[in-house]
């Protein structure tokens, strides 16, 4: 882990503004999981209805399919809220927005269209 720059990363309004978009991301992410848990839920009821016979039923991969795309885009989805949580919990800890690499503050607009960004522009261009 880098090392914490002295002084204030964000001031109280830019906090206040990140709060809310974190806060936004967290509801928009929420209501995405509870729809694709709706979707999986659907999906295994309607192929529990369906006879089980996967070797001739040329639907059956297209359903396997079907889950494993489902199952993606949710797993995708709560690690994205993990991330929002830590993020959230670190703007109230006041290293919200500090680059894990290099220690040095994470750009405002790169913290505004990536709210989880571990890293500073210049150290996610390096690859670390």
């Amino acid at each position: 882990m880098g090392k914490q720059p002295s002084g204030t990363v964000l001031s109280s309004s830019q906090r206040a503004a990140m709060r809310d978009l974190l806060n936004a991301e967290r509801a928009s992410t929420v209501a995405q999981i509870e729809a694709l848990t709706r979707d999986w839920d659907d999906l295994v009821d309607s192929s529990a209805q369906v006879a089980n016979d996967d070797e001739h039923d040329p639907e059956g991969a297209t359903i396997a399919f079907e889950r494993s795309h489902l199952q993606s885009l949710l797993d995708r989805a709560r690690d994205q809220l993990g991330a929002l949580d830590e993020m959230t919990e670190r703007l109230h800890r006041g290293t919200y927005g500090v680059c894990d690499d290099c220690g040095r503050p994470i750009g405002l607009a790169r913290l505004k269209a990536r709210p989880v960004a571990r890293t500073c522009i210049e150290c996610a261009g390096r690859g670390r």
